[in-house]
């Protein structure tokens, strides 16, 4: 067992134990799943919008190559620069490059997955540049010291008495503020940012193919002004982020809105296609779009979990996943968590070391029935348990318990062996997480089959 492993099992034993920490978390996710089906209800054939997402997204993943060029050809051709980058101290360090170019010494950021995962804020930090979270639930993270919990909600497992303690900690506030008020603190706070920041970094939802356009999709506007009032605007998207078609987007906005906060739409979506063009009035003077690798070939090149690649970051399948809603986002010490970052995390990273994540799910399937593009998650989870096993990942005890199961199922004489008394004694003896806080189990004494041969005997 890897030390990740170690300290994932600690850290899942104490938080499913954490009644505070789950009453918040279903609190959120409650108000999630009560906003979604209004979201729904825009669709007259919801599943076969969500088919016909996942062809579009299969269309991009197969041509990945032909997409993202394409892609290249048109922004280029509107003035801004793009750099192709295989991992994330390659992406970092563009980064960073670009900031000692502009003589940077403030950078304002919008919400981004991708930034977390390459620890873009820490590469800054060291190079001593001050990087702003400009999004309200990044930005309480970042006072916090704390990497985004959830994918969509960065702070879902803080209450309100949680974010207002914080801000008087740290900005000197009144700790009874209401959430309003709270609001326009960091209103306050992040306004004057934008005017000191000389680059602006954001992500990307989507970025199209035959027009060269980065799609950004949000609740604040903060990304808006990220990425037009400093004079350099740094996008950085996975590879995967890329769609065909600008009309794509008619059925990916409404779709990623739904599943991600229950909104028809999201009130913010813009399309950036480079930087301030002649005649134009706003935005900045030059764009850079990174676009970053760091492990999704490995996924592309695996023609079973190449679907994983369809996804559209709704968070639909945290919030519906009973492992996450009892040991929350941070348990998984990666940046994707939840069904989506078991999947792909071992890919992203050395499958011996994060292999157990493939295990961190009860296997019901409700991820793959609320994922918005249809992915196969829970036998995605299942072909990752599968592959580690194919590449030794295994620890000798494990192979041994299967071999001995194994050997058993195959022999009826030997699987009565196992009676209920024999099940009995195991479970309440050996079993201490399950016994903690119920009863002992009592089984059967004889099994099933042990019951059916004497009374087969009994009636000849």
């Amino acid at each position: 067992m890897s030390q990740t492993s170690d300290i994932f099992h600690k850290k899942s034993k104490e938080l499913a134990a954490d009644r505070a920490h789950r009453e918040v978390i279903n609190f959120n996710i409650g108000k999630y799943n009560a906003a979604v089906p209004g979201g729904k209800k825009q669709y007259i054939n919801l599943d076969l919008a969500r088919e016909r997402a996942k062809n579009i997204k299969w269309k991009a993943i197969e041509t990945l190559d032909q997409q993202l060029e394409n892609f290249e050809y048109h922004i280029t051709q509107r003035g801004a620069k793009v750099i192709w980058c295989e991992n994330a101290q390659q992406a970092a360090a563009a980064v960073v490059a670009i900031c000692k170019e502009k003589n940077c010494k403030t950078l304002v950021k919008s919400k981004s997955m991708v930034t977390e995962e390459i620890h873009l804020n820490q590469h800054l930090e060291e190079n001593g540049i001050e990087s702003v979270e400009t999004d309200l639930g990044e930005y309480i993270q970042q006072l916090a010291g704390e990497p985004p919990y959830h994918i969509v909600t960065p702070a879902m497992h803080k209450s309100k008495e949680d974010i207002a303690r914080l801000f008087a900690e740290k900005l000197g506030t009144d700790p009874t503020l209401n959430p309003q008020q709270l609001t326009l603190v960091a209103r306050e706070k992040l306004r004057q940012k934008y005017a000191e920041a000389e680059v602006g970094v954001t992500g990307a939802n989507f970025i199209i193919a035959d027009i060269g356009g980065v799609a950004v999709t949000e609740n604040e506007g903060n990304a808006r002004l990220s990425c037009s009032m400093p004079k350099t605007h740094i996008v950085i998207a996975g590879i995967e982020k890329v769609i065909p078609s600008f009309s794509d987007l008619a059925l990916f906005w409404p779709l990623l809105a739904t599943y991600g906060t229950g909104q028809r739409i999201t009130s913010y979506n813009t399309i950036i296609t480079g930087p301030r063009q002649p005649g134009e009035a706003d935005g900045p003077e030059e764009m850079y779009v990174i676009l970053l690798d760091n492990g999704r070939t490995n996924i592309l090149a695996n023609e079973k979990t190449r679907e994983a690649l369809y996804c559209i970051r709704c968070g639909a399948c945290l919030n519906a996943c009973p492992v996450y809603k009892n040991i929350g986002g941070h348990t998984y010490a990666t940046t994707y968590s939840g069904p989506i970052g078991s999947v792909i995390t071992p890919h992203l990273k050395p499958m011996k070391e994060w292999k157990h994540l493939s295990h961190a799910s009860s296997l019901c399937g409700n991820c793959t029935e609320v994922c918005a593009v249809k992915i196969n998650l829970h036998e995605l989870l299942l072909e990752n348990r599968h592959e580690a096993q194919q590449q030794g990942h295994t620890s000798f005890s494990e192979r041994m318990v299967w071999k001995v199961w194994k050997t058993a199922m195959l022999k009826r004489k030997l699987m009565n062996k196992g009676n209920g008394g024999l099940k009995s004694t195991l479970i309440n003896t050996f079993a201490g997480a399950w016994t903690k806080d119920r009863s002992p189990l009592r089984f059967p004494p004889k099994s099933f089959n042990e019951l059916w041969e004497e009374r087969r005997k009994h009636n000849i």
